[in-house]
């Protein structure tokens, strides 16, 4: 695409032209998943609770996220009159376009990526770090005491898991040897210890497939993790004194934070785009155009998406203690106990000192 838009139209706007299309290919199906989302997640716990969720706008109430954007456009955008009015603009501005950003690097299926840069791994986490800034933002500049309680909360268990997903990353890192998010899902394929691979999965890093689902869980403040609302103040936590569309960019950032982070358990650890059974003739039938890719990550994700709206649905919120103590005192510990014994796999297999 790149190479037809510079040859019609010259190198400069050529690439210009040609990763604006790019990006809208990915930032305009992204936003209509997120409004379906909604809705498939309050469906889940609608059905969970033995309820019939949305079922009046549309067809099986398939239209109802679209009438809810549309009532909170509509809305008047209030802002308190002792809030800081550029800061608490600013802040869900960020929130909404970190989480649309860090999808630049996330590969769709062999070859579908908008940046296929060597550091892919390293640039989502720089994204991701930047996330808390649109939370303590909102939370100051309200000049409400509740959500700036709230945003301090969300910061240090943001900052909190971050450290134990960094650990977690690293043996993905030495395992694929590179940070590149491709080559990541490519290196999962294959045999592992003589076992049939499946689902892309390697037995070896399983502990560390579970601390990162549970990290991610937290990181998007979802539940039973989702600390930025208490009980005790009866708030919805740093976005409380929020309305109409600034409302509306936070709610659609979480959800985007929430489909990024499914996203990146399928590539990290459940082969990405790669069929479920890495078996010769079966991948040959199913894994023969971009397309079946897609049908598997995007399915994958689903996957992810399903377990995330069953535990909301099903497991209490955790106390800050104990949210604190899981994050620091039990997957900080695990993870770098992983990191030296997936490094010290590789460098006895390296020498040859193991079989497999």
């Amino acid at each position: 695409m790149t190479a037809f838009f510079q040859f019609y139209l010259g190198t400069g706007w050529g690439w210009f032209v040609a990763n604006l299309i790019l990006i809208l290919l990915i930032a305009l199906p992204l936003m209509l998943a997120v409004a379906m989302i909604i809705y498939a997640d309050r469906k889940i716990w609608a059905a969970m609770a033995l309820r019939r969720g949305p079922n009046v706008v549309g067809p099986w109430g398939l239209l109802q996220s679209f009438a809810d954007g549309i009532k909170v456009f509509l809305q008047e955008t209030i802002i308190p009159a002792s809030a800081n009015r550029g800061l608490f603009l600013i802040a869900p501005i960020v929130t909404f376009t970190v989480a649309l950003i860090a999808w630049a690097v996330i590969p769709f299926g062999a070859g579908v990526v908008l940046a296929d840069i060597n550091v892919g791994l390293l640039y989502l986490l720089g994204i991701s770090s930047l996330g808390v800034y649109g939370v303590i933002i909102s939370g100051w500049s309200s000049n409400s005491k509740y959500p700036f309680y709230s945003a301090l909360r969300a910061a240090a268990q943001m900052v909190s898991y971050e450290v134990s997903i960094g650990f977690v990353l690293i043996p993905v890192i030495l395992w694929a040897g590179s940070f590149n998010l491709s080559a990541i899902v490519t290196g999962q394929q294959g045999h592992i210890f003589g076992w049939i691979n499946a689902f892309g999965l390697n037995p070896l890093l399983l502990p560390l497939a579970v601390i990162f689902f549970v990290s991610a869980m937290a990181e998007t403040a979802r539940t039973p993790f989702d600390l930025t609302e208490a009980e005790s103040e009866l708030v919805a936590g740093y976005q409380t004194e929020y309305s109409s569309m600034s409302f509306a960019l936070f709610w659609l950032g979480e959800y985007a934070n929430v489909l990024l982070m499914c996203g990146m358990n399928a590539i990290l650890f459940w082969g990405g785009w790669l069929p479920p059974v890495d078996w010769a003739p079966l991948y040959d039938f199913l894994f023969n155009a971009t397309v079946t890719g897609l049908f598997w990550f995007f399915l994958k994700i689903f996957c992810f998406f399903f377990v995330f709206s069953w535990v909301k649905a099903t497991v209490p919120r955790y106390r800050y203690d104990q949210l604190m103590r899981l994050g620091w005192k039990v997957f900080l510990p695990i993870s770098l106990i992983w990191v030296f014994l997936v490094s010290g796999y590789l460098m006895l297999r390296a020498q040859g000192m193991l079989p497999w």
